[in-house]
């Protein structure tokens, strides 16, 4: 899910800038339409979780002999799980050049202490193994600075960034009507939507919990709620048995996983992203780059995507009525509620479009190649 939803427009820009690109990652629905994008794939099961000692153990043995047989010149890492071992493998077989792009470090400040200080350690010496680490947000690095997890020349703001041509508006009203319609969605409804894995770490639970609040004012409030189930996570969320606890009614709609996200965000009057941890929230500036406001969480990553006040509204974490006062306020002020969303597009256009991502990421690849691998030759 990682290549295919945040990573495959970076790597199909390096491929068109002559790299050969590999991806190392686990297995999935989305390998085959990865793989005809002209990317070649090495399936390593890499657990998401993040006390795995065997299979990691297995999965940095077959980096490593992966890593020798292709002879890798320059080894690029995200994910936490995956950008520890690749990096501990990648330094063991003395790869040249080693960048990890930290997408959000594993800790906040919520963290107990001791596992705080565990993670803290880890990434310490997961950062001593590459050359660079890119962040996406500009709050990791003065944690990682802090924290003395690297120096300050070794981390630098890379930024994310969305295809602002794919995500923007302009969808007819009748179109908007018709895939109304399929849903079952009245032209009076007004749509909230989450889109991101069902877990209570994106905060799921909490924007259920904020519903019924929203429908004492908007009884024709429809809840849009787009992701994967992760059943084998801790903290995993199962939206049938949730649903007949709390009565969550017909307008409730849990969709699954999908890929073509644009026409779904043009449904929505309200994004909602209420998560307890967030790099940047990829799908807040989704929402923003198709002129939808935005409420998230008061939270790293969720502040530097949203303009509290001006492209969005950002509300304590884990509070489900601060997070319901917050969709209210923009659903009863539909001008303000326009007005934000415009505000966020041009933002989104001037600071988050992803050539400016990769533009920044290839001049540093540049930059290491010049310093580590032309002058060897």
């Amino acid at each position: 899910m990682t290549v295919r939803f945040i990573l495959m427009n970076q790597l199909l820009f390096f491929k068109k800038c002559g790299y050969d690109v590999y991806v190392i990652c686990s297995g999935g629905k989305w390998i085959k339409g990865i793989e005809e994008r002209g990317i070649k794939v090495e399936l390593i099961e890499i657990k998401r979780k993040m006390f795995t000692p065997l299979s990691d153990l297995a999965a940095l043995v077959k980096m490593m002999l992966y890593f020798k047989k292709e002879k890798m010149d320059i080894v690029h890492t995200h994910t936490p799980k995956a950008g520890i071992l690749g990096r501990f493998a990648a330094k063991a077989l003395r790869v040249p050049i080693i960048i990890h792009t930290n997408h959000g470090f594993y800790f906040h400040a919520r963290t107990p202490f001791i596992k705080r200080k565990f993670f803290i350690f880890i990434e310490k010496a997961a950062a001593r193994c590459c050359d660079l680490i890119f962040s996406i947000n500009k709050d990791d690095i003065q944690m990682a600075v802090r924290e003395k997890i690297c120096k300050k020349e070794n981390i630098k703001y890379s930024g994310d960034g969305i295809n602002t041509l794919r995500f923007k508006p302009g969808f007819s009203e009748n179109f908007i009507s018709q895939e109304k319609a399929g849903l079952s969605i009245g032209k009076q409804d007004k749509v909230i939507g989450f889109v991101g894995r069902l877990v209570e770490e994106k905060g799921i639970k909490d924007l259920i919990l904020a519903l019924p609040i929203v429908r004492k004012n908007f009884s024709n409030a429809v809840f849009l709620i787009i992701g994967p189930k992760e059943p084998d996570r801790k903290d995993c969320f199962n939206p049938e048995t949730f649903s007949e606890k709390h009565n969550l009614g017909e307008k409730t709609l849990f969709l699954g996983e999908i890929s073509e996200m644009p026409k779904l965000y043009s449904l929505m009057d309200v994004f909602v992203l209420p998560s307890h941890r967030e790099g940047l929230g990829l799908v807040l500036l989704e929402a923003s780059a198709m002129e939808k406001p935005v409420v998230a969480t008061n939270i790293r990553g969720c502040r530097e995507a949203v303009e509290n006040g001006k492209t969005g509204i950002l509300v304590p974490v884990k509070n489900p009525a601060e997070l319901a006062k917050a969709i209210i306020y923009l659903l009863e002020n539909p001008e303000i509620a326009k007005r934000m969303g415009k505000a966020g597009r041009q933002r989104i256009i001037k600071e988050f479009d992803e050539r400016m991502v990769f533009d920044r990421i290839k001049k540093e690849y540049s930059r290491l190649i010049d310093e580590k691998l032309r002058k060897n030759i």
